[in-house]
Formats: C-alpha cells, sequence, structure tokens
C-alpha cells in the first residue's frame, strides 16, 4: 500500500448528473445545476445531464444506461428521495445496486440536520455501487445539493481526501 495516499495531483471523474422531477425542465433546474457546476468546478468531467419525469421505469431506464456505459464513472441524482407520493427515485435505484453505502444516506442527515433540523428526517438520500460505478441520489432542493456536494461528494470524490474516500477504486 506505499503511495496509496500520496498527493500524484488531482484525478478527474466522469460524472453523469440526473434530475428527477415532474416540474423541472433543463432551463428551469437549478438543482441539477448545483451538481453540474459543483463537479465542474472541483475539476471533474460532467459527460451527460438529463431531466427525467419521477417515473420509475423512465428512471430506471436512464440509471441502466450510465450503469452499463463504462464512460460514466459516477452518477449523482437530484430530487425524488422525499416521502411524497410521486417520489420515487429509491425504489428504483435499489434494485440495481450491487452494495449499497449505507453511510452516505446517515451522513446526509446527519449535516443536514445542522441546516435544517429534524426536517432532515425526511430525506431518503441513498448511494451505492454497482457494476464499478457510484451513484447518489439526493433530494431535490437546490440547498441539499449544495449540502452533499460541498459537504460530502467533493471530498469523497477527491482521491487524496484521506483517510479514505470513494474516489480510490478509480486510481490510474
Amino acid at each position: 500500500m506505499t503511495g496509496h495516499y500520496d498527493d500524484s495531483g488531482f484525478i478527474p471523474l466522469n460524472i453523469a448528473v440526473l434530475t428527477v422531477s415532474d416540474t423541472r425542465t433543463e432551463e428551469t433546474d437549478k438543482s441539477g445545476k448545483v451538481i453540474r457546476e459543483g463537479a465542474e468546478e472541483s475539476g471533474h468531467k460532467v459527460v451527460e445531464k438529463l431531466v427525467v419525469k419521477d417515473d420509475i421505469y423512465q428512471m430506471r431506464a436512464v440509471f441502466s444506461r450510465w450503469i452499463a456505459d463504462p464512460g460514466v464513472d459516477v452518477i449523482i441524482s437530484t430530487g425524488g428521495t422525499g416521502i411524497a407520493g410521486r417520489d420515487s427515485t429509491p425504489e428504483a435505484v435499489i434494485p440495481l445496486l450491487d452494495k449499497p453505502i449505507e453511510g452516505f444516506g446517515e451522513l446526509f442527515r446527519a449535516v443536514s440536520m445542522e441546516e435544517i433540523g429534524a426536517s432532515a428526517i425526511q430525506s431518503r438520500a441513498i448511494a451505492g455501487l454497482t457494476n464499478h460505478t457510484l451513484v447518489f441520489c439526493l433530494p431535490g432542493s437546490s440547498g441539499a445539493c449544495r449540502t452533499g456536494w460541498g459537504k460530502i461528494l467533493k471530498q469523497q470524490l477527491d482521491h487524496r481526501t484521506r483517510p479514505c474516500n470513494f474516489a480510490q477504486m478509480y486510481r490510474a
């Protein structure tokens, strides 16, 4: 493991961004824009960004295509993680995951608690690994996306973050 955590410079990852919404369009999608800008400002490459209706099968089609694409390292979605009637992102994604990362949702809710109080309990943010692709599902608000990116994902998608991070599996 010598050199496992060496600082050999930033290694950009290929990220796909999906906004799940029945009302947003590419033009009105503030949350997806927050994720895209955060990823690009950090040095990653956003390889695709889409908006899809909160429909399990439409979501699964997009997630499955990206999971099968060797050019996509990370998928970050926003929206559909609440408890309203149409919120179904976890139901669409969980069957596609090989290894759930329970700690992501736990950490997201803990960090959110500092910002929005007990309302954080309503978040069903999830993450997992599937076919060598990391999948992160964030709530639909732009504030939640700023929190998720700025306080968790930015560091965890940088292989230089110690003592460990998600990006290590992509080291060249």
